[in-house]
């Protein structure tokens, strides 16, 4: 029996319609938002628009801010200060909530193929790294991470 593929997309530097035809490319059937935050200043990409957009192809979207990284997190990352935002990361996942957003995704993906997004393109700078690698471990899911080229 095939493995099962989990895949992962930034959006950071992508235009909208780039970002969903690389979902497409790649089969992907649901799109897990893991952002705390899902707005974003890149045109398409706050939740209501990005949701709006996926669903008009075809792709399911699900919102689970429970695995995203919260603020602090997220100016650790800006600042490169890697150990500690890993360090938030791994102590935002492990709380109840996001144990049961975790669940969620899992059963999503087992169910159809699906890509976690969050805003950055380099993925090893991303929480959504360890997401997948956590989805990986509990469900023996082969991670892929998608880029998006955009002529901008």
């Amino acid at each position: 029996m095939a493995v099962p593929a989990l895949y992962t997309i930034g959006y950071e530097k992508t235009r909208l319609a780039d970002f969903v035809a690389a979902l497409q490319q790649a089969g992907v059937a649901a799109l897990i938002d893991v952002r705390d935050r899902p707005i974003s200043r890149r045109p398409g990409f706050s939740k209501r628009q990005l949701a709006a957009a996926v669903e008009e192809a075809g792709i399911r979207y699900v919102g689970l801010k429970a695995l995203g990284t919260p603020p602090e997190g997220r100016e650790a990352g800006r600042r490169r200060d890697w150990d500690r935002f890993w360090h938030i990361v791994e102590e935002k996942l492990a709380r109840p909530e996001a144990e049961l957003a975790l669940a969620e995704a899992g059963d999503i993906a087992r169910a159809t193929p699906s890509c976690l997004v969050c805003y950055e393109a380099d993925w090893r700078g991303c929480h959504r790294l360890r997401v997948a690698e956590m989805l990986s471990a509990q469900h023996g899911f082969e991670v892929h991470h998608l880029t998006v080229t955009s002529e901008l």
